[in-house]
């Protein structure tokens, strides 16, 4: 599939030019579901924070714990998604694994992440968003019922995981825009990871797939890991339905300037699903992007850079182009609000692409940037545009991206 026939929805005209450029978008982990493999998601780019023994006459055991774990909100660690076990070395969050079924009968296994229920929220240990209350719009939510033996049977929504997931970046000199992109799964019409339970409150859960119409006996032939990606999502390292557990990869990046770890799962664009490693799932685009935290959206924003600085090492690496090189692990994308520091948080991610332009670059200006505000400074005083020097904003494309983690 070549690059030019990659955008898929009707698009405005304004959209039609950052359209283009949007596929490329959020790396983040996508490169290392690229070899199907795991690397040291932050310390590999220099993103998580550096003891406080440094510089001081002590060592670090004299140290005494962090604020957050007496307040949240205060700096320091934190788990946000708190339903699995976290390893922040290799990058990845155990889950439960949950086996439901469509109504014709096959099979759907998925995690939770998110729910506008904050009682199910506080006893589960998953994300509270009350942002998801306003994505039960279009086919951009299924329904499911709760059934007797607490399995949720879904009225629709299929997802191949068959395709063999495909990059070819450009060559060394423009890695952006790759050559050739192909989603290595793909949801039907129907498919969206959002889910009303009807007879249940009528409350809306994240709850990704991660496998489907395939049976426990092929599952665990997973449980220590080298799964079959043309049965399992992309971002599955172990799948074991006799431990009721999935092991999968993360992404690392920044929120308000704080280092975090995030898990992508689904895209509404198919470019920006393959090179995610996520599900392609077309009925997210009936979420209405652009309105960020007015009345009743959905959405929070991610900003993601095309051109910031390159070169493996480098402490200020980040954006597409160094993702495409393969000089770290994803493009170190910049997300909004997330639970603790804001209020306004969802999974769902409304993505804003940036470049830095070249007068920025040629005076020096182009470093990492970490924190939404620092973004929509520099954009303010021109150094920072949306592609090919179009107006800074949304592109148009949702991304499936629930918070795990923040090291500060």
């Amino acid at each position: 599939m070549s690059f030019a026939r990659i955008r898929l929805a009707k698009t405005s005209p304004a959209l039609v030019l950052t359209a283009v450029f949007a596929f490329v978008l959020i790396l983040g982990g996508s490169f290392s579901a690229f070899a199907q493999e795991i690397a040291t998601p932050a310390t590999d780019d220099n993103s998580q924070p550096a003891p406080p023994s440094i510089g001081a006459d002590i060592p670090l055991t004299y140290f005494g714990p962090a604020p957050s774990s007496f307040d949240p909100e205060l700096v320091g660690p934190h788990q946000l998604l708190r339903s699995g076990t976290l390893d922040t070395t290799t990058g990845t969050i155990t889950l439960p694994l949950y086996q439901g079924q469509i109504a014709d009968g096959r099979s759907v296994w998925y995690v939770l992440t998110d729910t506008n229920d904050k009682g199910n929220a506080d006893a589960l240990g998953l994300n509270y968003s009350a942002k998801l209350t306003y994505g039960a719009v279009g086919n951009a939510i299924r329904t499911a019922t709760l059934e007797k033996d607490a399995t949720l049977t879904f009225n629709a929504g299929a997802v191949d995981f068959s395709p063999e997931r495909t990059v070819v970046p450009g060559d060394d000199a423009n890695p952006f825009p790759p050559q050739t992109v192909n989603p290595g799964s793909v949801g039907d019409a129907d498919y969206s990871p959002l889910v009303e339970v009807t007879n249940a409150g009528g409350f809306i859960y994240n709850a990704p797939i991660v496998a489907f119409d395939v049976t426990a006996d092929q599952l665990d032939a997973f449980c220590d890991g080298s799964p079959d990606y043309s049965l399992v999502h992309d971002k599955v390292l172990s799948i074991c339905p006799s431990q009721q557990t999935v092991t999968l990869a993360l992404t690392a990046g920044f929120s308000f300037a704080k280092p975090v770890l995030y898990l992508s799962t689904e895209s509404s664009d198919e470019g920006v699903a393959t090179l995610e490693g996520a599900t392609f799932a077309p009925a997210l685009r009936d979420i209405t992007v652009g309105h960020d935290d007015s009345a009743f959206s959905a959405l929070e924003r991610i900003f993601v850079t095309i051109n910031g600085p390159t070169g493996a090492g480098n402490p200020q690496r980040q954006g597409l182009n160094s993702a495409l090189l393969g000089e770290g692990r994803g493009p170190l994308n910049v997300l909004g609000g997330i639970p603790t520091v804001a209020t306004d948080y969802s999974p769902l991610w409304d993505v804003n692409l940036g470049r830095w332009t070249q007068e920025a670059i040629d005076k020096g200006y182009r470093s990492r940037v970490t924190e939404e505000f620092q973004i929509l400074g520099l954009v303010q005083q021109g150094w920072i545009t949306g592609p090919a020097d179009a107006p800074y904003g949304s592109i148009g494309v949702v991304v499936n991206c629930p918070i795990v983690w923040r090291f500060l």
